[in-house]
C-alpha cells in the first residue's frame, strides 16, 4: 500500500471540536452505521481497508478530512458504494432525483408501502415479509448469532412438518469449505455470492421451509429482499448478554474473538442491524422465557401467520 494513500491533513491529529464541518460528521456517522451493519469492528476496516485505526477513528468522529483515495480504500473494505459512503446514492439519473423528491419526505410507513407495491410492480413476490405471495409458506428466521435460530428454527420446522434449511450449511456445501475458510480464503464479495445462491435455490426447492439466516444476511439487500419477498419473515430479538452467552455456549466467540471490547461491538452491530432486522413481518423476544414457552410463542405467531390451525395447542 502507498504511504501516499495513507496520507492526512493535519486536520487528522487535531481533537474534536465544536467547529467540526456539518458533511465530515455526516461522513463519518454512515461510515459507523456501514461498519456496524457489517459487523465489522474498526480494527478489522482498518486490517482490510489499509487505513490506521487512528485515521479511522478521525474519519468516524468528523475530525479526519480523508483524502478520496482512503475514502475509496473505506468503501471498497465496507463492500459499498463511494455514493453510499457519501450519502447520495440517488444522483444517477433524472427518473432518480424525481422518485427521490416525491419519497424525501416520507416517513418509515410510507416508504415500506412503496418498498411493497415496488416488488410486486416488478414482480418479487407479494407484500413483503407477512405470508408473501398467496399459497406460500416459507418461514425465515432472522437476528443476530445466539437469537435462536437454529434451535428454535429446528423445533419449528419439526412442529409444522415443513423442511429445515440452515443457510449457513447451504452455503457450506456450495463452496466445499467452512464459512471460516470461505472469508478467508475468498473473502466476503465471494460469500455473499454464495449466500445469495443458497437463498435462491431453498426458494426454488422449497415451497414449505424454516430458513434459518445468517446474522449478516441483512447487510446484503439483494439477498435480504428475497427473503422478504418470498418468506414470511421473524425477527428473533435478544438481549446482547444473551447473545454473547449462547454464542460462548457453542463454542465460538466469532466475531468477537481476541476483543476486549466484545459487548461493546455487538451492542454496535446491533444497533447497526436492528433497522434491517425490523422490515421483517413479525418479531419475537427470545430473552423474554425459557425455551419451551418461547418456542410455544413462536409457534402460535407462524401458525397464525401461515393461517394454520393451532393444532395440538
Amino acid at each position: 500500500m502507498s504511504s501516499t494513500i495513507l496520507q492526512h491533513t493535519a486536520a487528522d491529529t487535531e481533537p474534536p471540536g465544536d467547529d467540526k464541518h456539518p458533511f465530515l460528521v455526516g461522513l463519518g456517522e454512515r461510515v459507523r452505521a456501514i461498519r456496524a451493519r457489517n459487523g465489522m469492528t474498526r480494527k478489522a476496516l482498518s486490517l482490510a481497508a489499509g487505513v490506521s485505526e487512528r485515521h479511522l477513528a478521525n474519519l468516524e468522529y468528523g475530525v479526519g478530512n480523508a483524502s478520496v483515495l482512503v475514502l475509496l480504500q473505506v468503501s471498497g473494505a465496507l463492500k459499498c458504494s463511494l455514493a453510499e459512503l457519501l450519502g447520495d446514492l440517488t444522483t444517477q439519473s433524472a427518473e432518480w432525483l424525481l422518485i427521490r423528491e416525491l419519497l424525501g419526505h416520507s416517513d418509515e410507513a410510507t416508504l415500506r408501502r412503496v418498498r411493497e407495491q415496488v416488488a410486486v410492480m416488478l414482480g418479487n413476490g407479494g407484500p413483503a415479509g407477512q405470508g408473501a405471495a398467496a399459497g406460500q409458506t416459507r418461514v425465515a428466521l432472522l437476528g443476530l448469532r445466539g437469537a435462536g435460530k437454529s434451535t428454535l428454527g429446528a423445533m419449528l420446522a419439526e412442529d409444522l412438518g415443513f423442511a429445515f434449511v440452515e443457510l449457513s450449511r447451504e452455503i457450506e456445501k456450495f463452496a466445499g469449505c467452512s464459512v471460516n475458510e470461505i472469508q478467508a480464503l475468498y473473502g466476503q464479495t465471494a460469500y455473499r455470492r454464495y449466500e445469495r445462491r443458497a437463498i435462491e435455490e431453498s426458494i426454488q426447492i422449497y415451497p414449505e421451509a424454516v430458513i434459518a439466516t445468517p446474522g449478516g444476511v441483512v447487510s446484503d439487500p439483494a439477498s435480504f429482499n428475497l427473503l422478504l419477498a418470498h418468506c414470511t419473515t421473524v425477527w428473533l430479538q435478544a438481549e446482547p448478554e444473551d447473545h454473547m452467552r449462547r454464542v460462548a455456549a457453542q463454542g465460538d466467540l466469532r466475531p468477537m474473538a481476541g476483543n476486549r471490547e466484545a459487548m461493546q461491538d455487538l451492542k454496535g452491530i446491533l444497533a447497526g442491524r436492528a433497522a434491517f432486522y425490523s422490515k421483517a413481518g413479525y418479531r419475537l423476544n427470545t430473552s423474554a422465557a425459557a425455551l419451551e414457552p418461547t418456542f410455544q410463542a413462536l409457534r402460535r405467531l407462524v401458525r397464525e401467520a401461515l393461517g394454520l390451525m393451532q393444532e395440538n395447542a
